[in-house]
């Protein structure tokens, strides 16, 4: 989901602003449009990534945004939950990165593993919204922890939320990472699970150019969608093996991706 609208809600909505004006301008300010990349995680390129640190997105999130819940080794990017172990937001601290640059029409891949812990999200998602000066524009793709077997896929025009799916997950996420990829063409996304097309979207579609955001956090109020979230005992982690872009036109530039199939 987006940084300033998670899943709609009136308290989100109202949040918003709040959310804004603490908000540090280097997550707002971009550099660009960006290229194709694809991103092992051998470090955490500063170029590439802003490390959202400081703040929380409202108070449908019981944790806040921690420099401290986002780590890289041995090529895996972790994305904690760090359990009572900051002031505010019920003590809980979490972690976001977010791209620097913004990214147009093309495909977008990210291959991820999670935890199975109820009131969590584990999100692979593009952004751009008011906070930038720009319609809410968002393509997504979350895994609600309480059920690691199941993806959901949806996006948001110009605010509106639509073209919702959901896809079986076999191993499920926490048990294997799991290759989640979608292609944003002027016509159509096609959603992807290890090369395997799952769900697909036509029109009305996303129009901006948007920022790529890998993030995991938790919730004290959207038990209905989330789950109940109990504070586990030690650190949760989402975990990134690597995430990638190509450019529309452009086809396969690496053997994981789904445009080699």
């Amino acid at each position: 989901m987006s940084p300033a609208e998670r899943r709609p809600s009136p308290r989100a909505a109202a949040a918003a602003a709040l959310w804004l004006a603490a908000l540090p301008a280097a997550a707002v300010a971009g550099t660009g449009t960006g290229g194709a990349f694809f991103e092992p995680f051998d470090r955490l390129d500063a170029g590439r990534w802003f490390v959202s640190d400081g703040w929380t997105n409202g108070d449908h999130q019981n944790c806040l945004w921690s420099r401290a819940a986002v780590a890289v080794a041995d090529g895996i990017l972790t994305l904690g939950l760090l359990p009572g172990a900051g002031e505010g937001a019920a003590g809980h601290r979490c972690g976001e990165i977010q791209t620097r640059a913004v990214f147009g029409h093309g495909t977008y891949e990210a291959r991820i593993r999670t935890s199975d812990l109820p009131g969590l999200n584990a999100a692979f998602f593009t952004y751009i919204g008011p906070v930038h000066g720009k319609p809410h524009d968002e393509i997504d793709v979350e895994i609600l922890t309480r059920d690691p077997a199941t993806a959901e896929f949806n996006t948001f025009v110009a605010g509106e939320m639509m073209h919702g799916g959901k896809a079986r997950l076999a191993p499920p996420a926490d048990a294997a990472f799991r290759t989640f990829a979608f292609q944003w063409t002027p016509e159509r996304i096609r959603w992807f699970v290890d090369g395997k097309e799952v769900h697909a979207a036509a029109g009305p579609l996303p129009q901006t150019p948007m920022k790529i955001y890998l993030s995991h956090w938790s919730t004290g109020t959207l038990t209905d969608w989330m789950g109940a979230f109990v504070p586990p005992e030690g650190p949760v982690k989402m975990e990134v093996d690597w995430v990638a872009f190509t450019p529309l036109g452009e086809g396969c530039r690496f053997p994981e991706s789904v445009l080699c199939r």
